[in-house]
């Protein structure tokens, strides 16, 4: 018998097929326009060598506990275990973790993407978990957009909220002129949205904005930064300056007189505090476009010429986000908000400031957002969090104190890491320094469906499902449809979804408060999975039905599969309110206007940040000394074939592999100097590591930058060289480097490194092949 179910995924929605209860085929959703390919990878991987069977011990774990040599974590063997000696073993720790050294020692990570679903969340499910148990140290911010995180709440508003409220392209396409692109938009972004997206319709929307008449800038040093069907003009910059060219560009606009005075006097504060620096008075050195021009290596005609287009016409500047992740990131989006008031823009339709258009499918789009409930995670009893991508240097340095949004935190004492979805060995930046500390964790518990780089560097390997196998409602807050997500296949091997496990390992625990002795009945409320999903789902028609919406019965929705949301009427414009009436819709910032200086951050006392934006070079840049033995900035983006590091060992991230390497651009002149040809195996170094990876060459990468993207699975080479990443991580080169220590976000993008011909034999790849198994 045949049956049709839809699942949703960070990359779209898809319907399975199958026969006899056994998934055949998997079709796009018929309402998507432009579905990824992305999704051809889901079927194939229910089951194969990466697939987890069972409940899996590190055998050093197994045999000598907290006593093992860490240093074998992610080249030892696992010792396949049943479930109640598993859960046992987790039980023993977390009581032992808690009771010897306190809540603050366990370390809730599960940052990552994981599954889309409002119920099987993995990190929600986790931090309930963890909170109903006393709490946990958690995370804050993202790597994705971290240092705009911090900033942008002291500047204009909260990222999240202007991320919901962002202008859409239906307003660009009728009332834009312009669209000047730093970091570009790479359309490959736009196949995934964190929590799934019923149609992806960004390209068509920035196709329909370039056919009515918009024009496009591409500010990157990669011309494959912008659709080449928006014949956008490419503007091809050295890495890391873009806050000079900014200040270039506000320079000429102020020196001639073609600032928005007006809209500056009545929506913003602070700029005769940024004026003396923006002409040199100062530091003598004027920010004009002269000096812009010699930090950038952009000529002083195009910044000049760029700055008055800019002024004639109705212009959307827009960050990508990968602009915050690399060293001083804050400033590029505290001077975006500032040039962008310097044009008058804001709160015009088509006009103002964008924030990661491009940077995925949501951000953008002629949709209506709707509070989706979700699995209810309860708030963490204890104030225990570190910057998300401080994780290495919390454990390198417990104790050690840091400033964070202008306060002095310290490090806590982490004695076990339970992670839930997500891979911090894709994440996080110079993974051979990660490996090292990673040791200094006595448990390493990890829920997880493949035989990831974090399963094989944990000591307790708990196998979870995927969606197809399991029930849920896929919905984003960013997206307008509401899927029913019904389970396609049976759980592979002895795989349990995260709640039952949680709620079974909450039956051989105590909770934290003694109001609450029964710690299962408090996580699972009594409710089983059909009854979560029925709950969530009654509370989103509480929170939509206030919104104008109207959504069926359970049952219904259940029968059709799939319900969306009416369109809005008109077009979304940011800040639009803010712009019509200042004192009745005031911003979430100290002055509720927008603050080109801060008082606020000007009293945290920081040396880079007097108050207003400024340009500090990185430590580590092509202007720097360190450029003689390591000539290249190395950019690393997000992958055109999977979603972060999520099914790479799927044939169509493969298929992306030359010799089952991930590849590397470079410049056909770079190459040349390097006797680097078309396919050629390369060694990409630098003092931090090395990866091996094949070049492809592309006269559209700037000279002395080499492009690679970022999520092949983390493959050491454990009989040679460990520094080296024989599959083409580029993280074994990226430097765990701070944004600021304003925001202590990832400094990803701040990368120097050399690449020469590979020599010799390349060892062979084996990151899709499992760890040696035994059973006891």
């Amino acid at each position: 018998m045949k049956t049709s179910t839809l699942t949703s995924t960070h990359w779209g929605t898809y319907r399975v097929e199958s026969e006899n209860g056994v998934p055949s085929a998997l079709h796009p959703f018929e309402e998507d326009p432009n579905p990824s390919p992305i999704g051809d990878s889901m079927l194939e991987t229910l089951s194969g060598p990466c697939r987890i069977d069972g409940p899996m011990v590190r055998r050093g774990f197994l045999e000598h506990g907290v006593l093992s040599d860490r240093s074998t974590r992610g080249a030892d063997e696992f010792v396949q275990v049943g479930w109640d000696q598993a859960l046992d073993l987790v039980a023993s720790e977390l009581n032992r973790v808690r009771d010897t050294f306190g809540n603050t020692a366990i370390y809730g990570g599960s940052y990552g993407w994981a599954s889309a679903g409002r119920f099987h969340h993995a990190q929600s499910q986790l931090k309930r978990f963890m909170n109903l148990f006393g709490g946990c140290t958690v995370s804050r911010n993202t790597y994705s957009y971290a240092s705009a995180e911090v900033i942008m709440p002291h500047v204009v508003g909260h990222m999240s909220e202007l991320l919901l409220e962002h202008t859409s392209w239906r307003s660009i396409k009728e009332s834009g002129a312009l669209v000047v692109a730093f970091g570009g938009m790479a359309p490959r972004n736009g196949q995934v949205n964190a929590g799934g997206t019923g149609r992806h319709s960004q390209a068509i929307e920035m196709l329909e904005a370039k056919n009515a008449g918009v024009e496009f800038v591409n500010i990157s040093p990669d011309r494959s930064d912008m659709a080449p069907e928006l014949h956008a003009q490419w503007i091809s910059i050295n890495p890391n300056t873009d806050v000079a060219l900014m200040l270039g560009l506000a320079h000429t606009l102020v020196k001639n007189n073609w600032h928005d005075t007006d809209f500056i006097d009545q929506y913003c504060i602070g700029f005769e505090q940024f004026l003396p620096y923006l002409n040199g008075v100062v530091d003598g050195q004027p920010k004009d476009a002269n000096w812009a021009s010699k930090i950038t290596g952009i000529p002083v005609n195009t910044i000049t010429t760029l700055a008055r287009r800019m002024s004639q016409m109705a212009t959307l500047v827009n960050n990508s986000w990968s602009l915050t992740r690399q060293q001083n990131a804050e400033h590029i989006y505290w001077m975006l908000i500032v040039l962008t008031a310097l044009l008058g823009g804001i709160g015009k339709p088509g006009s103002g400031f964008g924030l990661g258009l491009g940077a995925v499918a949501g951000v953008g789009s002629h949709r209506s957002k709707a509070p989706w409930a979700a699995f209810p995670a309860g708030k963490n009893p204890i104030d225990s969090y570190i910057p998300v991508a401080r994780v290495a240097d919390m454990l390198a340095q417990p104790g050690g104190t840091y400033q964070y949004d202008g306060k002095t935190r310290t490090y806590p004492d982490i004695r076990l890491a339970y992670w839930v979805g997500g891979n911090p060995f894709h994440h996080h930046q110079d993974l051979n320094r990660l490996r090292k500390v990673w040791e200094k964790l006595e448990t390493v518990i990890v829920h997880e469906p493949f035989w990831t780089p974090l399963a094989r560097h944990a000591d307790i390997v708990l196998p979870a499902t995927v969606a197809l196998e399991r029930n849920d409602l896929g919905a984003s807050p960013r997206d307008d449809y509401l899927i029913a997500m019904r389970q396609a296949a049976k759980p592979h091997g002895l795989s349990w979804n995260d709640h039952n496990i949680f709620a079974t390992l909450a039956e051989r625990l105590p909770a934290a408060s003694s109001s609450n002795d029964n710690f299962a009945t408090a996580f699972t409320e009594g409710k089983d999975e059909e009854q979560w999903l029925q709950d969530i789902y009654q509370r989103s028609v509480s929170r939509i039905s206030g919104n104008g919406f109207e959504m069926p019965h359970y049952e219904n929705f259940l029968e059709q599969g799939f319900l969306k949301l009416t369109e809005p009427q008109k077009p979304r414009v940011l800040l639009q309110n803010f712009r019509e009436d200042p004192l009745k819709y005031p911003l979430k910032t100290p002055s509720g206007r927008i603050e080109i200086f801060s008082e606020v951050i000007a009293s945290f006392g920081l040396v880079d940040f007097p108050g207003h934006p400024q340009w500090c070079a990185p430590t580590e840049w092509l202007g720097a000394e360190a450029a003689k033995e390591h000539p290249l900035h190395m950019i690393t983006h997000q992958p055109a074939r999977r979603c972060h590091s999520q099914l790479d060992h799927g044939s169509h991230s493969r298929a992306g592999k030359i010799n089952d390497r991930e590849p590397c651009r470079i410049n056909p002149q770079d190459a040349a100097k390097r006797g680097i040809k078309e396919g050629s195996m390369v060694r990409i170094f630098n003092q931090r590591g090395s990866c091996i990876s094949a070049a492809q060459l592309d006269a559209g990468v700037r000279e002395n930058v080499l492009m690679m993207a970022t999520g092949a699975w983390y493959d050491p080479d454990w009989n040679g060289d460990k520094n080296c990443c024989k599959h083409g991580n580029p993280n074994t080169l990226t430097k765990d480097l701070p944004t600021s220590e304003l925001a202590q976000g990832p400094g990803a993008l701040t990368c120097l490194v050399e690449v020469e011909l590979f020599v010799g034999v390349a060892p062979d790849v084996t990151a899709f092949v499992p760890p040696i198994i035994n059973s006891l």
